[in-house]
């Protein structure tokens, strides 16, 4: 199952041309990450400081199929998609959300996939706290 998090685009995060800057989607991609522990009663910023966890992205990946403009509302589809051992994975799908004749609908801008590997602050791996994993293996079982 995955968690939806809704965001406007602000000028700041588009080009010259008006079009969101392509880096723009990884920062959303943090977004809907930290907003799906935040909706499963966990906090991204707990995870580092009370168990002493840092989630470096080591690979992530970003399909664009249609551009996002300033003042778009975005819809920031995330989901839990691999947890084995110290590895992580997130999967992401961005939508448009518009109203057309009346009709609410949505149009898949991007996906994408980040992959972390749980550490300590000296980059040595380690297991993501047991309440974090339980958490997570319920909402990758969920349909």
């Amino acid at each position: 199952m995955s968690v939806t998090t809704q965001v406007r685009v602000r000028y700041a995060e588009t080009d010259q041309m008006g079009i969101v800057y392509y880096a723009n989607y990884l920062v959303w991609f943090e977004i809907g990450r930290v907003e799906l522990l935040r909706s499963l009663g966990l906090a991204y910023s707990q995870l580092e400081t009370e168990h002493e966890c840092i989630l470096p992205v080591v690979e992530a990946s970003c399909r664009y199929r249609a551009p996002a403009r300033y003042d778009d509302e975005i819809l920031i589809e995330t989901r839990p998609a691999l947890l084995r051992g110290s590895v992580l994975k997130f999967a992401y799908r961005i939508y448009r959300k518009a109203n057309q004749e009346g009709k609410e609908r949505e149009l898949l801008l991007a996906e994408g996939e980040t992959v972390h590997v749980v550490c300590d602050d000296q980059l040595n791996k380690k297991s993501l706290p047991a309440h974090y994993a339980e958490a997570l293996r319920a909402l990758m079982a969920e349909k």
